[in-house]
Formats: C-alpha cells, sequence, structure tokens
C-alpha cells in the first residue's frame, strides 16, 4: 500500500513522518469554501473534497491503482459558533488572538481517507484553553509571524504554547491531524495497521 497526503501542510507531513509511515505529498487544489455550519460535518466535507481531487488527478494522469490510499484533512478552529480561519494579514491575526485569550473553544479536524474504491470520512474535536493575554502578549506573539498560516492564527506546538493552559482531546488534532482518529478510521474501515 503507498500512502498520498493530499496537503501542503508542514504539520500534518512531520506528524506522518514522527510515526514512521512512508507516505508521498500531493497537494490539492480542491476548493474549500462550504456552508456547513456543523464544524464536524464541514472539516469532513472540506476534507473528502481535497482527498477526491488527488483521486481525480491522479486517475487522469494514470498513476491511481488499487495499491493507492489518500488522505486528506482540513482543522477549523470555532469560538462561540464563530469560525477562525487563517488569518489574512497581521490586523486580522491580532484579532483573532484577542478573542481566544481567556477564553476555551474548539478545534475540529475532518479526515478523509479513500483506498480502493471507497472514501470514508471521520472528525474529531479537540477543547483548547487559552490564558489572558495583555495587548503586549498579543502584539508580541503576532510578531513572530506564527499566526499565519494556520486556523485560528495560533500553533499550539510554537509559541503559542506559552498561553496554553489546556486542552480536552486529540493533541494531535489541534496541530492538523488526529492521530488516534485516523489510525482507528483506517483499521477499521480498511483492515489496514499503519
Amino acid at each position: 500500500m503507498k500512502l498520498i497526503l493530499a496537503s501542503g501542510s508542514p504539520r500534518r507531513r512531520e506528524i506522518l513522518s514522527a510515526l514512521d509511515i512512508p507516505f508521498t505529498v500531493r497537494t490539492s487544489e480542491a476548493d474549500e469554501t462550504c456552508d456547513l455550519t456543523d464544524p464536524a460535518g464541514r472539516v469532513s466535507a472540506i476534507a473528502a473534497r481535497k482527498c477526491a481531487a488527488v483521486r481525480d488527478v491522479m486517475a487522469s494522469e494514470g498513476t491511481l491503482d488499487n495499491d493507492t490510499m489518500i488522505l486528506a484533512s482540513d482543522t477549523l478552529v470555532v469560538l462561540n459558533g464563530q469560525f477562525l480561519g487563517k488569518p489574512a494579514d497581521r490586523e486580522d491575526a491580532v484579532r483573532m488572538i484577542r478573542a481566544l485569550a481567556g477564553t476555551t473553544h474548539t478545534v475540529s479536524s475532518g479526515v478523509a481517507v479513500w483506498y480502493r474504491g471507497r472514501m470514508v470520512t471521520s472528525a474529531e474535536i479537540t477543547e483548547v484553553e487559552f490564558a489572558p493575554m495583555t495587548e503586549e502578549e498579543i502584539e508580541s506573539y503576532v510578531a513572530t509571524g506564527e499566526p499565519f498560516g494556520k486556523a485560528g492564527g495560533y500553533a499550539i506546538q510554537g509559541q503559542a504554547s506559552r498561553y496554553i493552559v489546556g486542552i480536552r482531546g486529540d493533541y494531535f488534532n489541534v496541530v492538523g491531524l488526529p492521530v488516534h482518529r485516523l489510525l482507528t478510521t483506517i483499521r477499521q474501515e480498511f483492515g489496514i495497521m499503519l
């Protein structure tokens, strides 16, 4: 079996590499907009769309075979029912971190796996509690550049760890790939241990 990661996320690559799971990266150009308001349904739908996009490109190239497994994921930060995507600019990053400071929010990640003609999806939700932050701390954190390209404008595994009071759920879900959920899904649905 050859695993294809349908994601350009460095964090997802790092997680799979740390698990000694061999994989190849094929980025997806799939549309990531979605009208679903349920966070788990939304990230699962977007992950499935990313997975299908890579599958379709590989099929058109003739590189998709019966031994190919494709994995895609999508992550969303939700605070008080509001979706926080990747910050557009410095002001947006400051706004997001200011909103998260002193609160508990959820991180939802959807995974989609395609193998031998069948697509399965699942989702994981983790609660993350941020400590209160001063304006100086918020500005200082944003100035590190870390918020950019990350859902919710922070990286739990980086400088933001200074402000994380606690989490309830899968840590790797917050990083961007819910490891336990992914491996359990693959084992239960396809009978494969990665």
